[in-house]
């Protein structure tokens, strides 16, 4: 039995109204399993030497990061839910571990105001897209682009270690979080509503939208971080 029968006689607004809470409960454990990683690592001295002490280490884990993203989001309509969940799992503990510098790089003071900063942000611009009348595919688009060229002027700058590029490229990258958290929410509430013509499993959907949400919120409290920027 599908994963909708379960709801007989619903509507398809109870269905996706049942279905969000469920994305928005798995992103809350996986940024809650990813909080008590990094808080883990950022205290173990050992784990700090093994994943800072050389230069592979903090490269081991970014690049375990992308592959295990790539494959959920490639693979999830052939893998089980159950492993989907699993890779999902851990990506997040893996995602805690590099987010550990950040807890080791700003004081405390500053997290923990980033981290509700973030907490109302995203609160906000989640309902927004999720109530909103207003069709944001193509402002989705235009943010998209922007998400390409962004991610290109970061890597350049990673050379340049340009400061003024650097609050730009700051700015610019909290404001495309923002928008992203709009156009993600409102993005998972239109596929649920379609899933009946795809026939797509919607805990499958709601994992891939809880992970699109995850990477906002993360990104967005990296960029508030640095914004704050009460480095220890």
């Amino acid at each position: 039995m599908s994963y909708v029968k379960d709801y007989g006689r619903s509507s398809s607004t109870q269905v996706v109204q049942a279905t969000m809470s469920k994305v928005y409960a798995w992103m809350t454990l996986a940024l809650a399993v990813s909080a008590i990683a990094a808080f883990y690592t950022a205290s173990s001295e050992t784990l700090i030497r093994f994943i800072y002490g050389t230069r592979w280490g903090i490269w081991a884990l970014l690049i375990a990061e992308i592959a295990l993203v790539v494959y959920l989001s490639a693979r999830l309509n052939k893998i089980s839910f159950a492993t989907g969940a699993v890779v999902f799992g851990i990506y997040s503990l893996l995602n805690g571990v590099t987010l550990s510098s950040i807890l080791l790089a700003y004081s405390a003071g500053t997290v923990y105001t980033a981290f509700l900063s973030t907490a109302l942000t995203f609160g906000v611009m989640s309902l927004i897209g999720y109530t909103t009348k207003k069709d944001l595919t193509s402002i989705g688009s235009f943010l998209m682009m922007a998400l390409v060229g962004l991610i290109i002027a970061s890597l350049v700058n990673l050379f340049l270690r340009n400061s003024m590029m650097d609050t730009i490229i700051t700015y610019l990258g909290l404001f495309l979080f923002i928008g992203l958290t709009a156009y993600d929410t409102q993005k998972i509430k239109q596929t649920l509503s379609m899933q009946g013509q795809w026939g797509v499993d919607v805990r499958k959907i709601a994992l891939i939208g809880a992970l699109s949400l995850y990477l906002d919120f993360i990104n967005l409290f990296l960029y508030i971080v640095r914004l704050l920027g009460d480095r220890r």
